[in-house]
C-alpha cells in the first residue's frame, strides 16, 4: 500500500509545523533542512512555490498521494459548497482520520494501520480500505476480537480531543460521524484557498 515512509522530522521542519504529532528535533531545529543549516540564504518563493507548498504540507497531514489528492479536489469542486472547505471535509471524512480523531489511534499513521489490519468496523462490516469515505450516521466501532488489543486501549485510556463533529460511546467502543466539519471547526492550518488556486491554474 503506497504511502510516504520516509523521515517525519525532516518533513516537520520543511514546514516548520507539526504535522505528525508533537516532534523534539522540530523544537531544537526550527528551521528547514538542508546542508547550511538555518545560516542558508533562502530565496523568496514564488507565488507558484507557496501554493504548492501548502498542497504538500495537506498530503503529508492526511496522508494521501498525489493522485488520490487530485481525485478528491475534483469531488470536492464537484459538489456544492466552497471547494476548499469541502476539500478538507473531505479529507476529514476519510476512515483513517476518523479513527486518529476519535481517539482510537494516537496518530494517522497509525491509525492507518489499525484500519488496513481489520481492526475496524462501519456500521456493523469490517472495513480495511484506509481512504474509505465516512459518511454523516456512520458508526465507526473497534471490532470485538480487537477491544483488547493494547495500543488501542493505550490510545483511549490518553483520549483528550473532543471534536463536534462526532461522538464517543466509551462503554461500547464506539463512534458516530454525526455530520461534516465546518472549517471553523477543524483545527489543522492550512490555507486551503492557495490549493485550490494552485489546481485552478
Amino acid at each position: 500500500m503506497a504511502r510516504y515512509r520516509g523521515p517525519k522530522s525532516k518533513i516537520a521542519r520543511k514546514f516548520k509545523e507539526p504535522i505528525f504529532g508533537p516532534d523534539k528535533t522540530l523544537d531544537k531545529k526550527g528551521y528547514p533542512p538542508g546542508q547550511h543549516g538555518p545560516n542558508k540564504r533562502r530565496r523568496k518563493e514564488s507565488e507558484y512555490g507557496i501554493q504548492l507548498m501548502e498542497k504538500q504540507k495537506a498530503k503529508y497531514t492526511y496522508g494521501i498521494l498525489e493522485r488520490q489528492f487530485r481525485n478528491t479536489f475534483k469531488e470536492a469542486a464537484s459538489t456544492k459548497g466552497v471547494t476548499g472547505e469541502r476539500l478538507l471535509q473531505l479529507c476529514e471524512a476519510r476512515l483513517d482520520n476518523t479513527v486518529f480523531r476519535l481517539g482510537i489511534a494516537p496518530t494517522r499513521r497509525a491509525a492507518r494501520q489499525l484500519v488496513s489490519h481489520r481492526h475496524i468496523v462501519v456500521n456493523g462490516r469490517v472495513v480495511n480500505i484506509p481512504s474509505f469515505s465516512v459518511k454523516p450516521g456512520d458508526i465507526i466501532e473497534v471490532r470485538e476480537k480487537s477491544k483488547s488489543l493494547e495500543s488501542i486501549v493505550d490510545a483511549l485510556s490518553g483520549r483528550s480531543n473532543q471534536f463536534p463533529w462526532l461522538e464517543w460511546d466509551e462503554n461500547l467502543m464506539s463512534g458516530k460521524f454525526i455530520q461534516y466539519p465546518s472549517r471553523e471547526e477543524i483545527p489543522e492550518n492550512i490555507k486551503e484557498q492557495l490549493i485550490v488556486e494552485l489546481y485552478s491554474k
